[in-house]
């Protein structure tokens, strides 16, 4: 199962449900900015984990970053650590402000959703992004034992944008 997948998943009836409201996004706005957001953090998380040490320092990130709580308390998405959190994850996933203003506007272009909300929204998703993906990880132990082909699954199905909008409905009207 891919992340976004997977991350549905594990939020549906919580922190999905917990950012939309906090936005006052309904659950297919929520699941088209997902499925906007996702892929371009997915991207990001592919190019770090390519590069020499990727795979270990993300290994250790989801060890030591308590990621998990996002999915599993969506309420501690609404303290004001969650966000600081989600922008340390976006400067490590993104690289710089400039490239989440330019995903925000991409996403806002693709759902009509305003820019100002994605960007509030964007540091968030990072933080359920990691969330899910210690979740599936073991708290990034798995990792250490099959890096490459866990990542594989997981990243596999994010490169279609379009039948991501689509899996992103089905999963929130479950």
């Amino acid at each position: 199962m891919d992340l976004l997948q997977q991350l549905l998943k594990d939020a549906s009836g919580g922190a999905t449900n917990r950012i939309g409201q906090q936005f006052g996004l309904d659950e297919s706005q929520t699941g088209a900015v997902l499925g906007q957001l996702v892929p371009a953090l997915t991207a990001g998380l592919k190019k770090n984990t390519g590069s020499a040490g990727g795979i270990a320092g993300l290994a250790k990130a989801l060890q030591k970053g308590g990621h998990q709580r996002y999915i599993d308390e969506p309420e501690a998405l609404g303290d004001s650590g969650a966000v600081e959190d989600g922008n340390k994850i976006l400067g490590h996933l993104l690289g710089s402000k400039d490239a989440s203003r330019q995903v925000a506007a991409a996403a806002s272009a693709n759902t009509g959703i305003d820019a100002g909300i994605i960007k509030q929204l964007l540091p968030l998703v990072a933080t359920m992004v990691m969330g899910s993906l210690s979740k599936q990880t073991g708290g990034g132990s798995k990792l250490e034992q099959d890096g490459p082909g866990l990542l594989g699954t997981l990243f596999g199905g994010d490169s279609n944008a379009g039948d991501l909008l689509g899996m992103a409905s089905r999963f929130l009207k479950k």
